[in-house]
């Protein structure tokens, strides 16, 4: 196993009271809004929290899960927090109540802080979690083995920098850009900002006319972008966002003033909106982290701890925190990328536990 890869055939095309829940008050109920045909006593139970399924990038995470769970045999329960912390740690408690401590986690916080409730419940419940994106800079998956797995996410400072860099490139190195920020404690949305703030610098012929939060959303990024496009007019020369979301609501209220694809837009996610505004030329770049891969290797690589494929206390420290794979897609290769992420579904191996680690997270 000195490669990482698990060997047993998982390669597709596409505790008693719990002392740490009691941070989390495990109640009895069950989370609102998911329907299940109830739990099997001896098998374990996929748990996937997630923020909305309304956007298309977690929508492409829920789909990675549905098709890891269906290879493997077990039920899968989605929880969508809808941006609201109080109800993904409901979610979560009720979950590990109505399963007695019998599943697997993976974990998209809502907010950094949400972290470190959930894995401590889940840890005192002996349930084996990965997270991923989002946690407090002193939470450490070595700190409550073996249970907390993994945590992964990807390079925000270096990919807010790229999509930065592109959307420079494609005005000429000069001119005005906005910008829009995701959730402004969100760690991930801090390190998009500060790629963005150095390539801005590094560029004196550009300037940075104005930033706002929109909180991952495309209505809210179509609210500000039109407020801006009355405010400064043709001085705005592109608009770089902190995810594709916020990416396609700007391109849809250019659209609605006569400039989209006059006014380049960049984005994060490869989401299939975002990729096909590249193609089209109305985005500049995106970025893909495979959320596909993120809802299913989310799974697998917590799954496969849990059932002593290997121990996570043995693995080094880059296997516990570690940055993924992206993708920065723009018009060199994006049709390469659309006919293989978007035309098809992704081919995951989900024995190939550590394939996409690039690195170990730095300290922050």
């Amino acid at each position: 196993m000195k490669d990482g890869r698990i060997p047993f055939s998982m390669s597709l095309t596409r505790r008693g009271a719990l002392k740490g829940a009691a941070a989390l008050g495990v109640g009895l109920a069950a989370p609102a809004g998911f329907v299940r045909r109830g739990f099997a006593a001896d098998k374990p139970t996929l748990v996937t929290s997630i923020r909305s399924l309304s956007n298309p990038y977690h929508a492409a995470w829920k789909q990675g899960a549905e098709t890891y769970a269906k290879s493997v045999g077990l039920e899968l329960v989605t929880l969508v927090t809808e941006g609201d912390s109080e109800k993904g740690l409901a979610d979560i408690r009720a979950i590990l109540a109505k399963t007695g401590g019998n599943m697997v986690l993976n974990l998209d916080p809502n907010d950094s802080a949400d972290a470190t409730p959930i894995v401590e419940a889940c840890a005192a419940a002996k349930v084996y979690v990965m997270s991923q994106w989002n946690k407090p800079a002193d939470l450490h998956p070595w700190d409550h083995n073996p249970y907390y797995t993994a945590f992964v996410t990807f390079d925000g400072e270096r990919y807010g920098g790229e999509t930065a860099e592109a959307l420079v490139k494609s005005i000429g190195g000069k001119g005005g850009i906005v910008a829009l920020g995701g959730i402004i404690s969100n760690t991930v949305a801090i390190a998009r900002k500060a790629g963005l703030d150095k390539v801005v610098a590094a560029h004196p012929d550009v300037k940075l006319l104005d930033f706002q939060v929109a909180d991952w959303q495309s209505t809210k990024a179509y609210d500000v972008v039109a407020a801006w496009l009355t405010r400064f007019g043709d001085e705005i020369k592109g608009i770089w966002a902190a995810n594709d979301d916020m990416a396609v609501g700007a391109l849809e209220a250019l659209r609605a003033e006569g400039l989209a694809g006059k006014v380049p837009v960049t984005g994060i996610d490869g989401i299939k909106a975002a990729v096909e505004g590249v193609k089209s030329g109305e985005f500049a770049a995106t970025v893909s982290s495979d959320p596909y891969w993120q809802g299913s290797m989310g799974l697998a690589i917590p799954y496969a701890a849990s059932l002593g494929k290997f121990d996570p206390a043995k693995e080094p420290k880059e296997h516990r925190e570690f940055y993924g794979q992206g993708i920065v897609v723009t018009k060199d290769n994006v049709e390469a990328f659309y006919k293989s992420n978007i035309e098809s579904e992704p081919k995951i191996d989900y024995g190939d536990l550590w394939g996409r680690v690039t690195g170990q997270v730095r300290p922050g």
